[in-house]
């Protein structure tokens, strides 16, 4: 069984998904360097969700006697202002919705209702990713750089606590 084009719609969301990967990848790098715990947590966990969607995607390439493509689609954008980070995830979310919605569409056409029903199953996810953008962006316009000083701050405790707890340890050997 070969659908020439879902095969080409399947490899093009892998290629962004791959982007997408890199991307929030670098951006949880930046913010954990940042000691913004919370923002480089999701961005992680974003990350690992999108891999998990190329995953699902090359199943059904495969399925369908396909060849999976492993090419990016884009460079990784040099983000490092957490603001304007949050304001890219969002559009990246967004965009992914609008295009996974299109092929949803593209391959119902082309009498593949798997696909189409994979590519609607992504569209839920791609749309829970960008609420969770928003809200962090809401909380960024809301609060501005006390947000983020919160975070460090967080992030400062909790390794004076582990110091505390590893010194304690050290002087009571029992």
């Amino acid at each position: 069984m070969k659908r020439d084009k879902s095969i080409e719609l399947l490899n093009r969301a892998i290629a962004d998904e791959l982007s997408a990967v890199h991307q929030y990848m670098f951006l949880h790098f930046h913010c954990d360097d940042q000691g913004y715990d919370l923002l480089s947590t999701l961005f992680k966990r974003t990350a690992i969700a999108e891999m998990l969607h190329i995953e699902r995607l090359a199943d059904r390439v495969l399925f369908l006697k396909g060849t999976i493509e492993m090419k990016a689609s884009e460079e990784v954008k040099q983000i490092t202002d957490v603001k304007a980070m949050l304001e890219f995830a969002r559009q990246s979310e967004e965009d992914a919705v609008v295009t996974y919605n299109n092929f949803a569409i593209e391959c119902g056409n082309n009498a593949d209702s798997v696909s189409k029903k994979l590519f609607e199953e992504l569209v839920l996810e791609e749309e829970g990713h960008y609420a969770e953008f928003d809200d962090e962006m809401e909380n960024m316009l809301k609060f501005g750089e006390q947000y983020l000083v919160l975070q460090s701050m967080e992030r400062s405790k909790k390794k004076a606590t582990a110091m505390a707890a590893a010194a304690a340890a050290a002087s009571n050997p029992a």
